[in-house]
């Protein structure tokens, strides 16, 4: 068996490894959707879901609930609004301002998905992180919160300089 450089990596290439981890459930995930049915990237779903628990919401909004940059948020809407799945309203206040929600389509698609497929998903990737999932992602939100406290850059600067590390204020 080769050896896994990024794993080998530890710390230094935990972007990589999480992005690798990413994709590889994504396309997991990709499986299971197509054997239901559903002809729709995995990546979509995070907006459907976003937008049948949080009700209508901008674009930007809608990019800062899934934390994606607006530009990709933007291409999948405009990719769900082609399938028919979202609708989008000019807000009254502002015509630039565009207000995204379920259209009836994607209102049967969620609603499907949530009693069949997502239920599926859901309990294969805890088996998967099976004695491990309990502390995953607890992990994963503090890695989370710590790089919204303070970037790399910020960190790297106060380990070198020997400044302890502070939270944000």
């Amino acid at each position: 068996m080769k050896p896994d450089v990024v794993r080998e990596l530890g710390h230094l290439a935990l972007g990589t490894r999480l992005k690798r981890l990413g994709e590889r459930l994504q396309a997991q995930t990709q499986v299971l959707l197509e054997a239901a049915g559903v002809e729709l990237p995995a990546s979509h779903f995070p907006i459907l879901a976003t937008l049948d628990r949080l009700g209508p919401l901008s674009v930007g909004e809608i990019a800062e609930a899934v934390g994606m940059s607006q530009p990709g948020v933007t291409r999948m809407l405009d990719k769900l609004q082609a399938d028919g799945l979202v609708k989008s309203t000019a807000a009254a206040g502002d015509r630039r301002v565009r207000t995204i929600g379920l259209a009836a389509a994607g209102e049967k698609l969620v609603a499907s998905s949530k009693r069949t497929v997502w239920p599926r998903i859901e309990s294969a990737v805890a088996d998967a992180c099976k004695g491990r999932g309990e502390s995953l992602l607890p992990a994963l939100a503090a890695l989370e919160e710590s790089l919204l406290d303070a970037s790399l850059n910020v960190r790297a600067d106060r380990l070198r300089t020997g400044e302890k590390s502070r939270a944000r204020t």
